[in-house]
């Protein structure tokens, strides 16, 4: 294998199987849990209310709509820039 990486973090040059880089996975993904259900929403016109929603959806492309609900990402990181990111991975 003779793929070559750059660290996201610092641009450094990264060499699979050198055993200078780390593979991060991050996944990320909107609320799970279902909203309440209030005694209002149980009077609305919930036919209407699918048919605003998916026409709403209509004028966004699909990556659009998937990116609000759920992001994969794959980062390669040097070991220096691992060191610092696990320790403040929002940081």
């Amino acid at each position: 294998m003779n793929e070559i990486l750059l660290c996201h973090r610092c641009g450094q040059t990264l060499t699979p199987g050198a055993g200078n880089l780390w593979v991060v996975r991050i996944e990320a993904m909107a609320d799970p849990w279902p909203a309440p259900i209030t005694e209002d929403d149980l009077k609305r016109d919930t036919h209407a209310e699918w048919r605003r929603l998916v026409e709403q959806m209509k004028a966004c492309d699909t990556k659009e709509l998937t990116d609000q609900i759920y992001r994969r990402l794959v980062i390669h990181l040097c070991d220096k820039c691992y060191a610092h990111w696990i320790e403040s991975p929002a940081g």
